[in-house]
Protein backbone atom coordinates (compact mmCIF):
# COMPACT_ATOMS: atom_id res chain seq x y z
CA UNK A 1 0.00 0.00 0.00
CA UNK A 2 2.76 2.51 1.08
CA UNK A 3 4.40 1.76 -2.38
CA UNK A 4 2.04 3.30 -4.30
CA UNK A 5 1.89 6.51 -5.47
CA UNK A 6 -2.15 6.38 -6.61
CA UNK A 7 -5.18 4.33 -5.32
CA UNK A 8 -7.62 2.05 -7.27
CA UNK A 9 -11.25 2.97 -6.82
CA UNK A 10 -11.30 -0.13 -5.27
CA UNK A 11 -8.66 0.38 -2.92
CA UNK A 12 -9.84 3.69 -1.48
CA UNK A 13 -12.96 2.59 -0.89
CA UNK A 14 -11.52 -0.76 0.80
CA UNK A 15 -9.07 2.04 2.77
CA UNK A 16 -12.08 4.13 3.30
CA UNK A 17 -14.24 1.17 4.78
CA UNK A 18 -11.82 -0.03 7.25
CA UNK A 19 -10.67 4.03 8.19
CA UNK A 20 -13.98 4.35 9.63
CA UNK A 21 -14.47 0.90 11.41
CA UNK A 22 -11.47 1.75 13.47
CA UNK A 23 -11.98 2.01 16.61
CA UNK A 24 -11.01 5.52 18.35
CA UNK A 25 -8.32 3.88 20.45
CA UNK A 26 -6.22 2.62 17.59
CA UNK A 27 -3.75 4.55 15.39
CA UNK A 28 -4.96 5.63 11.68
CA UNK A 29 -0.95 5.76 10.92
CA UNK A 30 -1.04 1.80 11.18
CA UNK A 31 -2.22 2.14 7.87
CA UNK A 32 1.01 3.53 6.51
CA UNK A 33 -1.77 6.47 4.52
CA UNK A 34 -0.09 9.32 2.84
CA UNK A 35 -1.02 12.48 2.80
CA UNK A 36 -1.29 12.38 -1.30
CA UNK A 37 -3.17 9.41 -0.81
CA UNK A 38 -5.43 11.40 1.93
CA UNK A 39 -6.52 13.52 -0.95
CA UNK A 40 -7.14 11.04 -3.45
CA UNK A 41 -9.13 9.14 -0.79
CA UNK A 42 -10.91 12.56 -0.44
CA UNK A 43 -12.06 13.33 -3.53
CA UNK A 44 -12.94 9.89 -4.11
CA UNK A 45 -15.50 9.83 -1.40
CA UNK A 46 -16.71 12.98 -2.55
CA UNK A 47 -15.99 12.23 -6.66
CA UNK A 48 -19.37 13.99 -7.71
CA UNK A 49 -18.87 17.14 -5.82
CA UNK A 50 -14.98 17.60 -7.16
CA UNK A 51 -16.04 16.65 -10.64
CA UNK A 52 -18.26 19.85 -10.07
CA UNK A 53 -15.74 21.78 -8.65
CA UNK A 54 -12.96 20.71 -11.50
CA UNK A 55 -15.25 21.73 -14.02
CA UNK A 56 -16.05 25.05 -12.70
CA UNK A 57 -12.56 26.09 -11.73
CA UNK A 58 -13.29 26.00 -7.72
CA UNK A 59 -10.74 24.85 -5.25
CA UNK A 60 -11.62 21.43 -3.96
CA UNK A 61 -10.27 21.92 -0.75
CA UNK A 62 -11.48 25.13 -0.20
CA UNK A 63 -15.16 23.44 -0.29
CA UNK A 64 -16.16 23.02 3.56
CA UNK A 65 -19.95 21.54 3.41
CA UNK A 66 -22.27 20.53 0.57
CA UNK A 67 -25.56 19.43 0.90
CA UNK A 68 -26.01 15.93 -1.06
CA UNK A 69 -29.75 15.30 -2.26
CA UNK A 70 -31.49 11.80 -3.35
CA UNK A 71 -35.06 11.09 -3.59
CA UNK A 72 -34.12 9.17 0.38
CA UNK A 73 -32.37 11.61 1.77
CA UNK A 74 -30.85 14.81 2.19
CA UNK A 75 -27.44 15.36 3.87
CA UNK A 76 -25.42 17.79 5.20
CA UNK A 77 -21.39 16.98 4.27
CA UNK A 78 -18.85 18.31 5.79
CA UNK A 79 -15.37 16.53 4.28
CA UNK A 80 -12.35 17.12 6.38
CA UNK A 81 -10.34 19.66 5.04
CA UNK A 82 -7.10 19.11 7.80
CA UNK A 83 -6.37 16.33 9.33
CA UNK A 84 -5.43 16.58 12.99
CA UNK A 85 -2.51 14.56 12.64
CA UNK A 86 -0.93 16.22 9.51
CA UNK A 87 -1.10 19.34 11.99
CA UNK A 88 0.45 17.97 14.89
CA UNK A 89 3.34 16.24 12.45
CA UNK A 90 3.94 19.78 11.12
CA UNK A 91 3.59 21.53 14.51
CA UNK A 92 6.41 18.85 15.51
CA UNK A 93 8.80 19.42 12.59
CA UNK A 94 8.51 23.32 13.21
CA UNK A 95 9.90 22.68 16.41
CA UNK A 96 12.52 20.09 15.64
CA UNK A 97 13.80 22.54 13.21
CA UNK A 98 13.25 25.83 15.33
CA UNK A 99 14.06 24.50 19.44
CA UNK A 100 17.46 25.81 20.25
CA UNK A 101 19.60 25.00 23.16
CA UNK A 102 19.37 28.91 24.46
CA UNK A 103 22.55 29.36 26.59
CA UNK A 104 22.36 30.29 30.39
CA UNK A 105 22.42 33.66 30.86
CA UNK A 106 23.93 34.81 34.19
CA UNK A 107 22.74 37.59 35.42
CA UNK A 108 24.42 40.62 38.15
CA UNK A 109 22.15 41.12 40.75
CA UNK A 110 21.21 44.17 42.68
CA UNK A 111 19.28 45.21 45.74
CA UNK A 112 17.78 47.77 44.10
CA UNK A 113 16.43 46.20 41.18
CA UNK A 114 12.56 45.80 39.61
CA UNK A 115 9.66 43.86 38.02
CA UNK A 116 8.88 44.68 34.68
CA UNK A 117 5.21 43.45 33.83
CA UNK A 118 4.36 43.01 29.88
CA UNK A 119 1.01 42.52 28.97
CA UNK A 120 -0.12 42.64 25.47
CA UNK A 121 -3.33 42.35 26.06
CA UNK A 122 -6.44 41.49 23.87
CA UNK A 123 -4.35 40.96 20.77
CA UNK A 124 -6.60 38.97 18.39
CA UNK A 125 -4.51 37.68 15.96
CA UNK A 126 -6.88 36.64 13.00
CA UNK A 127 -9.29 39.76 13.32
CA UNK A 128 -9.86 42.06 10.16
CA UNK A 129 -11.21 45.32 10.28
CA UNK A 130 -10.82 47.88 6.85
CA UNK A 131 -10.97 51.66 7.70
CA UNK A 132 -13.50 52.24 4.72
CA UNK A 133 -15.96 50.52 7.75
CA UNK A 134 -14.00 50.90 10.68
CA UNK A 135 -11.90 54.09 10.43
CA UNK A 136 -8.54 51.78 10.94
CA UNK A 137 -7.06 48.85 9.11
CA UNK A 138 -6.86 45.82 11.70
CA UNK A 139 -5.33 42.11 10.23
CA UNK A 140 -2.61 39.32 11.18
CA UNK A 141 0.38 41.34 9.96
CA UNK A 142 -0.86 44.53 11.89
CA UNK A 143 -1.17 42.76 14.98
CA UNK A 144 2.50 41.04 15.48
CA UNK A 145 3.61 44.35 14.49
CA UNK A 146 2.39 45.99 17.17
CA UNK A 147 2.90 43.51 19.73
CA UNK A 148 6.52 42.83 19.06
CA UNK A 149 7.18 46.60 18.35
CA UNK A 150 5.31 47.24 21.64
CA UNK A 151 7.45 45.23 23.23
CA UNK A 152 10.32 46.49 22.39
CA UNK A 153 8.72 49.91 23.46
CA UNK A 154 8.19 48.66 26.86
CA UNK A 155 11.70 47.50 27.56
CA UNK A 156 13.36 50.96 26.10
CA UNK A 157 10.98 52.95 28.21
CA UNK A 158 12.06 50.97 31.13
CA UNK A 159 15.68 51.23 30.78
CA UNK A 160 15.92 53.74 33.69
CA UNK A 161 14.96 50.86 36.25
CA UNK A 162 17.22 47.91 36.80
CA UNK A 163 15.29 45.32 36.02
CA UNK A 164 16.14 41.71 37.15
CA UNK A 165 12.63 39.90 36.15
CA UNK A 166 10.18 40.41 33.58
CA UNK A 167 6.78 38.84 33.79
CA UNK A 168 5.43 38.17 30.62
CA UNK A 169 1.56 37.76 30.36
CA UNK A 170 -0.04 35.63 27.61
CA UNK A 171 -3.33 34.59 26.68
CA UNK A 172 -6.26 37.02 26.85
CA UNK A 173 -7.79 37.12 23.24
CA UNK A 174 -4.16 36.49 21.85
CA UNK A 175 -6.50 34.33 18.94
CA UNK A 176 -9.63 35.85 17.78
CA UNK A 177 -11.07 32.82 17.13
CA UNK A 178 -11.27 29.16 18.57
CA UNK A 179 -12.74 26.37 15.65
CA UNK A 180 -13.03 25.75 12.58
CA UNK A 181 -16.47 28.18 11.80
CA UNK A 182 -14.60 31.60 12.51
CA UNK A 183 -16.17 32.34 15.87
CA UNK A 184 -15.05 32.48 19.22
CA UNK A 185 -15.60 29.63 22.11
CA UNK A 186 -19.03 30.19 22.33
CA UNK A 187 -19.53 30.50 18.70
CA UNK A 188 -20.26 34.57 18.16
CA UNK A 189 -19.26 34.67 14.50
CA UNK A 190 -16.04 36.95 13.88
CA UNK A 191 -14.39 38.95 10.71
CA UNK A 192 -10.70 37.06 10.14
CA UNK A 193 -7.99 37.75 8.15
CA UNK A 194 -6.54 34.03 7.50
CA UNK A 195 -7.17 30.94 8.76
CA UNK A 196 -7.56 29.29 12.00
CA UNK A 197 -4.44 27.26 11.37
CA UNK A 198 -2.30 29.98 10.20
CA UNK A 199 -3.46 32.52 13.40
CA UNK A 200 -2.32 29.83 15.56
CA UNK A 201 1.53 29.87 13.73
CA UNK A 202 1.37 33.53 13.29
CA UNK A 203 0.63 33.95 17.26
CA UNK A 204 3.32 31.08 17.84
CA UNK A 205 6.20 32.68 16.18
CA UNK A 206 4.90 36.04 17.84
CA UNK A 207 5.38 35.45 21.24
CA UNK A 208 9.10 33.62 20.15
CA UNK A 209 10.11 36.65 19.15
CA UNK A 210 8.65 38.78 22.12
CA UNK A 211 10.51 36.46 24.73
CA UNK A 212 13.86 36.17 23.17
CA UNK A 213 13.53 40.39 23.04
CA UNK A 214 12.34 40.11 26.72
CA UNK A 215 15.20 37.66 27.65
CA UNK A 216 17.78 39.69 26.13
CA UNK A 217 17.09 42.43 29.04
CA UNK A 218 15.96 39.81 32.41
CA UNK A 219 14.53 36.55 33.22
CA UNK A 220 11.40 36.01 32.68
CA UNK A 221 8.40 34.41 33.89
CA UNK A 222 5.00 33.51 31.48
CA UNK A 223 1.66 33.16 32.92
CA UNK A 224 -1.07 32.12 30.71
CA UNK A 225 -4.93 33.40 30.93
CA UNK A 226 -7.77 32.27 29.14
CA UNK A 227 -10.10 33.69 27.94
CA UNK A 228 -13.51 34.25 25.84
CA UNK A 229 -12.55 34.21 22.42
CA UNK A 230 -9.63 31.42 22.68
CA UNK A 231 -10.53 29.28 25.58
CA UNK A 232 -8.43 26.12 24.07
CA UNK A 233 -6.56 27.24 20.91
CA UNK A 234 -4.97 29.56 24.00
CA UNK A 235 -4.12 26.94 26.20
CA UNK A 236 -2.75 24.57 23.15
CA UNK A 237 -0.76 27.74 22.15
CA UNK A 238 0.69 28.59 25.39
CA UNK A 239 2.04 24.78 26.15
CA UNK A 240 3.32 24.81 22.19
CA UNK A 241 5.06 28.09 23.29
CA UNK A 242 6.20 26.60 26.39
CA UNK A 243 7.77 23.29 24.41
CA UNK A 244 10.14 25.79 22.34
CA UNK A 245 11.69 26.97 25.58
CA UNK A 246 12.05 24.01 26.72
CA UNK A 247 15.58 24.10 26.67
CA UNK A 248 16.12 27.62 27.93
CA UNK A 249 17.04 28.42 31.75
CA UNK A 250 16.60 31.91 32.03
CA UNK A 251 12.26 31.42 31.51
CA UNK A 252 9.49 29.64 33.51
CA UNK A 253 6.13 29.28 32.49
CA UNK A 254 2.68 28.84 34.41
CA UNK A 255 0.68 27.25 31.43
CA UNK A 256 -2.67 25.95 33.36
CA UNK A 257 -5.97 26.06 32.12
CA UNK A 258 -7.00 28.11 35.49
CA UNK A 259 -8.80 31.64 35.34
CA UNK A 260 -6.85 33.38 37.79
CA UNK A 261 -3.04 33.57 38.39
CA UNK A 262 -1.43 34.67 41.32
CA UNK A 263 2.45 35.59 40.99
CA UNK A 264 4.77 37.25 44.20
CA UNK A 265 7.43 39.97 43.49
CA UNK A 266 8.96 40.29 46.93
CA UNK A 267 6.42 43.01 48.47
CA UNK A 268 3.91 42.55 45.51
CA UNK A 269 1.06 40.21 44.95
CA UNK A 270 -0.26 40.58 41.41
CA UNK A 271 -3.31 39.03 40.36
CA UNK A 272 -4.09 37.99 36.66
CA UNK A 273 -7.52 37.44 35.14
CA UNK A 274 -9.07 38.14 31.74
CA UNK A 275 -11.84 39.94 32.96
CA UNK A 276 -15.02 38.52 31.64
CA UNK A 277 -16.35 36.53 34.60
CA UNK A 278 -17.41 37.74 38.11
CA UNK A 279 -18.26 40.88 39.84
CA UNK A 280 -14.75 43.35 40.44
CA UNK A 281 -15.83 44.44 44.15
CA UNK A 282 -15.54 40.82 44.75
CA UNK A 283 -11.90 40.84 43.82
CA UNK A 284 -10.39 41.67 47.15
CA UNK A 285 -12.11 38.84 49.45
CA UNK A 286 -11.60 36.03 46.61
CA UNK A 287 -8.26 37.20 46.44
CA UNK A 288 -7.58 36.69 50.12
CA UNK A 289 -9.14 33.40 50.12
CA UNK A 290 -7.85 31.59 47.43
CA UNK A 291 -4.78 32.98 48.29
CA UNK A 292 -4.04 34.17 52.29
CA UNK A 293 -0.38 33.53 52.91
CA UNK A 294 0.49 35.56 49.62
CA UNK A 295 -2.17 38.32 50.55
CA UNK A 296 -0.90 38.37 54.06
CA UNK A 297 3.10 38.91 52.88
CA UNK A 298 2.48 41.16 50.57
CA UNK A 299 1.79 45.37 51.37
CA UNK A 300 0.94 45.91 47.31
CA UNK A 301 -1.48 43.77 45.58
CA UNK A 302 -2.66 44.40 41.95
CA UNK A 303 -5.40 42.74 39.96
CA UNK A 304 -4.54 43.33 35.96
CA UNK A 305 -7.63 42.68 33.70
CA UNK A 306 -7.76 42.78 30.50
CA UNK A 307 -11.24 41.85 28.18
CA UNK A 308 -12.64 45.47 27.60
CA UNK A 309 -9.94 47.19 25.68
CA UNK A 310 -9.34 50.23 27.31
CA UNK A 311 -7.59 51.43 30.77
CA UNK A 312 -9.92 51.64 33.57
CA UNK A 313 -8.20 52.11 37.10
CA UNK A 314 -10.32 51.46 40.83
CA UNK A 315 -9.32 51.83 44.40
CA UNK A 316 -10.47 49.60 47.18
CA UNK A 317 -9.35 50.77 50.68
CA UNK A 318 -9.16 48.86 53.40
CA UNK A 319 -12.50 48.24 55.12
CA UNK A 320 -13.19 45.97 58.59
CA UNK A 321 -11.85 42.63 57.22
CA UNK A 322 -11.02 43.69 53.72
CA UNK A 323 -7.56 44.95 52.58
CA UNK A 324 -6.98 47.08 49.47
CA UNK A 325 -6.43 46.20 46.13
CA UNK A 326 -5.24 47.71 42.87
CA UNK A 327 -7.60 46.79 39.75
CA UNK A 328 -6.69 47.83 36.12
CA UNK A 329 -7.92 47.20 32.97
CA UNK A 330 -5.64 46.98 30.62
CA UNK A 331 -5.77 49.25 26.96
CA UNK A 332 -5.40 46.72 23.68
CA UNK A 333 -2.99 47.53 20.73
CA UNK A 334 -6.42 45.40 18.35
CA UNK A 335 -8.44 48.43 16.52
CA UNK A 336 -12.17 48.29 16.66
CA UNK A 337 -13.77 45.39 14.11
CA UNK A 338 -17.29 46.32 12.26
CA UNK A 339 -19.07 45.33 15.23
CA UNK A 340 -17.28 47.28 17.87
CA UNK A 341 -17.21 50.63 15.97
CA UNK A 342 -20.68 50.40 14.95
CA UNK A 343 -21.62 50.28 18.70
CA UNK A 344 -19.39 53.18 19.42
CA UNK A 345 -16.82 50.66 21.47
CA UNK A 346 -13.62 52.76 20.38
CA UNK A 347 -10.53 51.84 21.67
CA UNK A 348 -7.06 53.42 22.08
CA UNK A 349 -4.65 51.35 20.96
CA UNK A 350 -1.48 50.74 23.03
CA UNK A 351 0.75 48.19 24.59
CA UNK A 352 0.87 48.85 28.31
CA UNK A 353 3.68 47.83 30.86
CA UNK A 354 4.14 47.89 34.90
CA UNK A 355 7.81 48.58 37.00
CA UNK A 356 7.20 47.08 40.47
CA UNK A 357 9.44 47.57 43.40
CA UNK A 358 10.78 45.37 45.77
CA UNK A 359 9.79 46.92 48.63
CA UNK A 360 7.77 49.80 47.28
CA UNK A 361 5.40 48.16 44.89
CA UNK A 362 4.19 49.23 41.37
CA UNK A 363 6.83 52.65 40.95
CA UNK A 364 5.80 53.43 36.87
CA UNK A 365 2.88 52.66 34.20
CA UNK A 366 4.21 52.57 31.11
CA UNK A 367 2.17 52.81 27.97
CA UNK A 368 3.42 52.25 23.86
CA UNK A 369 1.14 53.64 21.46
CA UNK A 370 0.09 52.90 18.07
Amino acid sequence: MNKKTRLTNEEAIALGFKLNKIPPYRNKAQYHITPEQQEQLKEIQHSGVAQHAKERGIDFNAITEYWDKTKEYSLRVRPEVVQLRDICTELIDEMQAHSPKYPKIERIRSSDSHLLVVDIADLHINKYATSELTGAEYNSKIAVERAVNGTKGLLQKSQGFNIDKILFVIGNDVLNTDNLSKSTTKFTPQDTDVSWYEAFKIAYKCYVEALELCLSVADVDVIHCPSNHDFMTGTFLAETVKTHFRLCDNITFDTSPAYRKFYKYHNNLIELEHGDKGKVADLPLIIAQQEPKMWAECKFRYGYLHHVHHSDIRQFQSSKDYIGLNVTYLRSPSSADIWHSDNSFLNMVAVEGFIHSKENGRVSHITHYF
